[in-house]
């Protein structure tokens, strides 16, 4: 491909991500001063390239994933951030009272605004932690006037994750008993991976308390509830502007815009995100493994014990250059 042809590309490219609006020859004329025929005759054999293609509502040609590539790996040019945009990064990254992964989920916040693209943090996966210690904290001395108490239940995995869930306890369920259960589940669990834990809580350790505990399946109940909080809900999983993606022209038809609401509440698709790449890496289309319509860009960070995935949902349209420096920008701060 030669280097008007090159920047022919750039130019359809660019001018669709702004537009969502099929290129004519025609419009490219005076950008290139260049002759229609000649115009058509490159775009012809950007065609057989297969790096555009006709829309089929119109007799302009938009890029194809094999373009964006090509775009992506040859033409993109890194963009300059605003000092707007650094200031208010940086603002979230020198705040020394929030923890890393407060301040990278903030900053992800803002990049999602700034793009309007969608965001996604995905913490390492519970299911590669195990269980080191569950315990019971009381945080009343009395009942209150229900005959409830509030305790908290503190959870530590081998990777030093703390989670606690703070629950109101009912009469019926004595605190020592509680406590008590909380050490033979240590005894016996330990080392187990906590998607493992209920079903082992409930097959192996329920009979030794059984023993011991009077009112064993309440007791039994709590722990199950506690740690299907800890395993299932998605903390490790924290989206900014998630609905943000949906407001693309691309899912105006209602079935597409059903199928990506489906597929952003689907844990286990979105876990597939999850990337131990360093670089700033950019999967188009089917390469996403997600939606074919969609692009996503992200990379692995690490900083001490918290590391994780940091990735952009868009459409293929993407402001590819805008959304790699904002990525670069934020890796090299916090892990420099």
């Amino acid at each position: 491909m030669g280097e008007r042809q090159e920047q022919l590309l750039k130019e359809i490219v660019e001018v669709y991500i702004q537009t969502f609006k099929p290129i004519s020859s025609k419009s490219l004329v005076d950008k290139f001063k260049c002759s229609s025929a000649t115009i058509r005759n490159d775009m012809s054999i950007l065609e057989n390239l297969n790096y555009i293609e006709k829309e089929h509502t119109s007799s302009g040609r938009i890029p194809s994933e094999a373009g964006y590539r090509y775009y992506v790996k040859k033409l993109m040019e890194p963009k300059e951030m605003t000092g707007e945009d650094v200031l208010k990064l940086q603002t979230i990254l020198s705040n020394n009272q929030l923890v890393v992964s407060d301040a990278i989920t903030k900053c992800m916040e803002i990049i999602s605004d700034i793009t309007h693209y969608t965001s996604v943090v995905i913490g390492p996966s519970k299911s590669s932690n195990t269980l080191k210690q569950i315990s019971i904290i009381p945080l009343d001395e009395d009942d209150d006037e229900s005959g409830d108490r509030r305790v908290v239940a503190v959870l530590i995995t081998n990777k030093g994750i703390v989670e606690n869930k703070q629950v109101n306890v009912g009469s019926n369920i004595n605190l020592r008993e509680l406590i008590k259960t909380s050490e033979i589940i240590n005894k016996a669990l330990v080392g187990t991976p906590l998607d493992k834990v209920t079903e082992r809580l409930e097959l192996e350790v329920k009979p030794k308390i059984k023993e011991v505990i009077e009112r064993y399946d309440e007791v039994c109940n709590f722990f199950s509830s506690a740690f299907q909080d800890f395993t299932m809900n998605n903390s490790d999983i924290v989206f900014g502007g998630k609905t943000n993606i949906l407001d693309f022209k691309e899912y105006e038809e209602p079935e597409k815009l059903k199928d990506m609401v489906s597929k952003l509440e689907n844990v286990e698709l979105v876990k597939h995100i999850e990337t131990n790449e360093q670089g700033v890496n950019i999967y188009i289309g089917e390469e996403t493994e997600f939606d074919p319509d969609v692009t996503i860009i992200k990379t692995h960070y690490q900083v001490g014990n918290d590391e994780g995935t940091l990735a952009i949902i868009g459409p293929k349209r993407m402001e590819y250059d805008k959304v790699v420096t904002l990525l670069n920008f934020l890796k090299s701060y916090i892990e420099k």
